[in-house]
This record gives structure tokens, C-alpha cells and sequence, in this order.
């Protein structure tokens, strides 16, 4: 006769599975309620003028929030980090700048001009990332630091000139005004790149351990992590997004000047940490980041319709900022202690049927 003998359940992996669908939970909820309050702006604007959710104004919303999304998914990499990037908006302006005059008066084609605002943006951000990664300098010295050498290059190189949307090939403005299916473009590019790096640092290791590093990073290093080398990896992915949408910024608005996405920087983090990516690191989705995004530039259309003075716009952006960080402080208390309470149950559960009868 055979007895099957079955083994007791893996019930030490059990708090890590209860931390982990709680902690998901909480970031769903926030997301969840981000594109609530979301929703009730446009209805709330709409009822008051219905010409905001026309085909234009729509159009128009998904247009101004194109190249904000794609700033805050490549901020998001680095903030889960624990760190953070202040040089994005004069990155933008650079890469625009340069795009711009490189292709004034020539026939040259989209890539090229992609590719071009790419490097740019991979360079500073490599520069930024290896004095933060293995300089050990802090990031917010580094990137206030780097902000101002890329505004005094974009100055100096412009000296008060501008590139007008007259000198810009026709294939390089019409990725900035067309669409498919009435769609445009850019909202589609951001989608795009928004779902591929969700997918990265969700399903691959190395996406993973940049939340690691973020959660503790003394804990990473004694795991093995290439703790430098990823956050090197972070910040040039920031750079490279922001090169990039400096070239999607030429091509959107034609006309470009040095201070292009002057003071964009602080949008840019207020828009991560309002969607829900903590500004201590370790949590947070590049979606919520996509949706505090959308509600910063929602916010800005909506008080333009109303005739709100644009003062009130950097007011409630500073308030929801400081909220978010509010509710991210009750919220990372109140996880820990029902996180430590139930490893306590769970320990005095195991010492139970440890003991001998």
C-alpha cells in the first residue's frame, strides 16, 4: 500500500503575499480615485460649458497632456528610485532649441530629428545620473545644478533668436498636428511608450529592482543588486524621454525659443507624486503618474474655460501636491502597522503549530 504524503503549505510566504496585494490595493485605490476626481472636472466643466468635450477641445486636452505624460513616466523611474530629476523642463527646452535649428531649412526626415533630441537627452542624463549614482552626490544638488548649466547653454546658443514653425520641414510638423482615426499622434506615442515601460518594470527583473532600490537601499545592495548602474540606467531613460519630448515639442508648436518648458520641473514631480508615486521611493505606477498628469493639464484647460485667473493653476497644483504627500504619509503609517500586525498574528499562528502537543 502507498501513502501519499502531501506537504503543509508554504505558509512562509504568506505575509509576503499579504503585503504585497495590500500595498497593490492601496496604489489601485489611489489611482482609482485619481481618475474619479478626473472625471468629475470634465463633467463638472462640461455641464457648465459643453464646448469643452467637443471633437476640438478634446483634441486639445489630449494634446496638452501628450508631452506631460511622457515627462512624468521617465520622472516616475527615478523617483521610485528614491531620487529625483529637476532638469527635465530645461532638457525640453535644449532638445526643442536644437532640433529646431537643426532642421530649419533642410528636408530632413522625422527619425532623424527624434534620434537627435533622443542623444541630447541620454547625454544629460547620463551626466546627471552618474554624479548622483557613483559620485555619490545628492540629486537634488546635482539636477538643480544641471538645470541651470542646460538653461545657460540653451541661452547662450539662442542668443534671444527662435525658430519659427515656417523653417520647419512639413514631416516634422505633421507628427505634431496629425492623427489616425482622428486620433492625434502624440497622445498615441505617449500611450505607447507609457504601456511599454509599465510592462518593463513590471515583468523584468532589472524594472524590479528599481523599486527595490527605492523600498531600501541597503537591503538591495546586501541582495546584489548593481545598485548604480541602475539608477545610471533611470536617470538616462529620464534624459532620453525628455530629449524626446523636446522634439515632439518642435514639432507640436513649430516655433521654438531657449526657455521652452521653463519651470516645468516642479509640474513634472507634482504630477508623479500626485499619481501616486511616492516621493520617498519604492511604490507607485507609471499609470497613476500618467493620470496625475492628465488632471495637472485638465486643471489648467478647465480654469481657461471658466476664465479663472491662471495664478489659481500653481495654486492648486502646490495644494495637490501637498495633499498627495500628506496621504502618502497616513497611508505608508497605516500600512506598516497593519503590515506588522499581521506578521504578528501569522508568528504567534506558526508558534502554535510548531509547539508540541
Amino acid at each position: 500500500m502507498i501513502t501519499t504524503v502531501q506537504s503543509p503549505p508554504d505558509t512562509a510566504k504568506a505575509p509576503e503575499r499579504g503585503a504585497s496585494s495590500l500595498v497593490d490595493a492601496v496604489f489601485r485605490a489611489r489611482e482609482i480615485s485619481i481618475a474619479g476626481a478626473l472625471v468629475l472636472l470634465i463633467l463638472g466643466t462640461y455641464l457648465a460649458n459643453p464646448l469643452f468635450l467637443s471633437d476640438q477641445g478634446i483634441k486639445d486636452l489630449l494634446l496638452n497632456a501628450s508631452i506631460l505624460v511622457l515627462l512624468a513616466v521617465g520622472q516616475s523611474a527615478v523617483v521610485i528610485t528614491r531620487n529625483i530629476d529637476l532638469s527635465v523642463g530645461s532638457v525640453v527646452g535644449l532638445s526643442a532649441f536644437a532640433c529646431g535649428t537643426f532642421v530649419a531649412g533642410t528636408d530632413h526626415g522625422v527619425l532623424t530629428v527624434m534620434l537627435l533630441g533622443i542623444a541630447i537627452g541620454v547625454v544629460c542624463g547620463l551626466v546627471s545620473g552618474a554624479l548622483v549614482s557613483f559620485g555619490g552626490i545628492p540629486a537634488l544638488v546635482v539636477t538643480l545644478g544641471m538645470l541651470y548649466i542646460i538653461q545657460g547653454v540653451d541661452y547662450w546658443w539662442a542668443q534671444g533668436e527662435q525658430i519659427s514653425a515656417s523653417e520647419v520641414p512639413e514631416a516634422v510638423l505633421g507628427l505634431g498636428s496629425g492623427s489616425v482615426l482622428g486620433v492625434p499622434y502624440l497622445p498615441l506615442i505617449a500611450l505607447v511608450l507609457l504601456a511599454a515601460t509599465a510592462y518593463f518594470l513590471r515583468s523584468y527583473r532589472s524594472g524590479r529592482e528599481l523599486y527595490a532600490i527605492g523600498s531600501s537601499p541597503e537591503a538591495a545592495r546586501l541582495a546584489g543588486i548593481p545598485i548604480r548602474r541602475r539608477v545610471l540606467a533611470a536617470y538616462a531613460f529620464s534624459g532620453a524621454v525628455a530629449g524626446f519630448a523636446g522634439a515632439l515639442w518642435l514639432a507640436r508648436f513649430g516655433t521654438v525659443v531657449a526657455d521652452n518648458a521653463h519651470g516645468w520641473e516642479l509640474t513634472v514631480v507634482s504630477a508623479v507624486v500626485v499619481g501616486g508615486v511616492a516621493i520617498t521611493g519604492g511604490t507607485g505606477t507609471v499609470w497613476g503618474a500618467a493620470l496625475g498628469a492628465l488632471l495637472l493639464t485638465t486643471i489648467g484647460s478647465v480654469l481657461v474655460v471658466l476664465k479663472v485667473d491662471s495664478f489659481w493653476q500653481g495654486a492648486i497644483t502646490g495644494a495637490l501636491l501637498l495633499l498627495a504627500i500628506s496621504v502618502d504619509r497616513i497611508v505608508n503609517l497605516r500600512m506598516t502597522t497593519a503590515l506588522r500586525k499581521r506578521n504578528a498574528r501569522h508568528d504567534h499562528r506558526t508558534e502554535e503549530e510548531e509547539r508540541p502537543s
